[in-house]
């Protein structure tokens, strides 16, 4: 799309074309942000337009002596237990530009700038839900180590020991622990101080098999939460980008609707140090 001075061209088809263009690069860089895309449960059954989905945990399966099923006529049903979340967030960005900011800027460069802002927007919300859902459900965790990587590692088990009728341990490369700043930098210089020569990278990538992540959207209080992937369920449907002429003015609405949904589906598989002393969910 060739630089644009005048708004009119988001209300043609080929303005239609570009913000769907724009619509998918900011989808995909929404899912590229969050930490929530990577860890979320993704087995989701049932119609979204009727406004809600639908997780199952299933049981363990036991071993039992041979001829057991043949003796009883009939093999041991599947048990599962169904989760419903609800899609109950309804959600809209909409921004007025000016047909003097195209001018100015372009309409390319507008539509560029407000793009980088919805997605931030939505990074946030999202991320800022997931987390929320997560230590709300989640099981309050009081390390005994003295040091960080003692306490991370603490945390970590917790998790990875975790039995019951649905689940006999979790594989470490199953597992992710999220840190808030300060968790995390006190974790980094643990890495600094052990590792030849310094930290090698910004990013932790592994402790003890176990992937970690910084995040500034924990709710205030949090310092980590360990958590097995798909032990919480959020669904998200977004509506593609928009333009509409706003009646008696020379400006242009962009819009973009979403809306999603955030429930725990293993609350059994979290573990947070730290207490909530704020819901910074949406």
């Amino acid at each position: 799309m060739t630089r644009q001075t005048s708004l009119n061209i988001l209300l043609s088809t080929e303005g239609y074309d570009y913000l769907a263009e724009k619509y998918g690069a900011v989808i995909a860089n929404v899912q590229k942000r969050c930490i929530s895309s990577q860890l979320k449960n993704t087995a989701l059954s049932g119609d979204p337009e009727a406004g809600s989905v639908e997780a199952k945990r299933f049981e363990n399966k036991a071993s039992k002596a041979y001829g057991t099923a043949r003796a009883a006529g009939a093999g041991d049903a599947v048990k599962a237990t169904p989760v419903t979340i609800n899609i109950d967030q309804d959600k809209e960005i909409v921004v007025e530009v000016e047909d003097k900011d195209a001018a100015m800027y372009g309409v390319e460069g507008l539509v560029n700038r407000e793009a980088a802002s919805a997605e931030r927007a939505m990074v946030r919300e999202l991320e800022k839900a997931f987390f929320a859902e997560a230590a709300d459900e989640g099981t309050e965790f009081t390390a005994t180590a003295a040091t960080i990587d003692g306490q991370i590692e603490e945390l970590i088990q917790a998790v990875e020991t975790t039995q019951n009728d649905f689940v006999d341990g979790v594989e470490r490369d199953m597992i992710a622990v999220i840190c808030d700043p300060a968790t995390y930098g006190a974790l980094r210089s643990y890495f600094d101080k052990v590792q030849d020569g310094g930290a090698h990278g910004e990013n932790i990538e592994l402790f003890h098999g176990v992937r970690v992540f910084s995040s500034i959207y924990l709710p205030q209080g949090v310092e980590a939460i360990a958590m097995a992937e798909g032990a919480v369920a959020q669904f998200v449907r977004i509506k593609k980008y928009g333009a509409e002429r706003i009646p008696l003015s020379n400006a242009v609405a962009i819009e973009l609707f979403y809306s999603y949904g955030t429930k725990a589906v293993a609350a059994d598989l979290i573990q947070v140090i730290g207490s909530e002393t704020t819901t910074t969910g949406a």
